[in-house]
């Protein structure tokens, strides 16, 4: 595979394979880290991507799977879940730290998920994945997936009701 094939193959999911990386790593350097660590093993692997249907939930496993690595290594066991992908412009000042403020909060309930539940809230809500690349990702059936997902959703809405309701946390 030439390099210009290559490229047209991974460039155009590169931040899809970042904000994955973000959301299960601590920092941006991290995401960053284990982003071009894919793009090399990727490269490494160019000849063999053609045997992939769809390189880009072969991509997204192999990120998963790498972030997974370094949560488990010692030398990562300071690391937490952290994510923004929230941006707006040309809000009025209130409304965007309300909004900054709810995005906080969701943010901070999706920490709370089990790791499972964490990973197919992103592929699918963040990403927008379709079920059945969400299915080859984390190596689960559909029914399994939907249900996550829906516990995951169901567990988000009520502690917002919640807080909602009695303005506590």
């Amino acid at each position: 595979m030439k390099q210009s094939d290559f490229l047209k193959a991974v460039l155009p999911f590169k931040d899809k394979v970042f904000r994955l990386a973000k959301r299960l790593l601590v920092s941006t350097e991290e995401a960053e880290d284990a982003t071009q660590e894919l793009y090399l093993k990727l490269w490494r692997n160019k000849e063999k991507l053609s045997d992939y249907k769809n390189v880009e939930a072969f991509a997204m496993t192999m990120t998963k799977n790498y972030c997974f690595d370094r949560l488990k290594s010692k030398q990562a066991s300071n690391l937490t879940l952290v994510h923004s992908n929230y941006k707006e412009k040309g809000t009025a000042l209130e409304k965007r730290v309300e909004n900054n403020d709810a995005v906080n909060q969701v943010h901070r309930l999706i920490e709370k998920l089990p790791e499972q539940q964490k990973i197919i809230i992103q592929l699918r809500d963040i990403e927008q994945y379709e079920f059945d690349e969400i299915c080859k990702m984390v190596d689960m059936k559909p029914t399994a997936v939907r249900v996550a997902l829906s516990r995951a959703r169901k567990t988000i809405r009520q502690e917002l009701i919640k807080k909602h309701n009695y303005g506590v946390s």
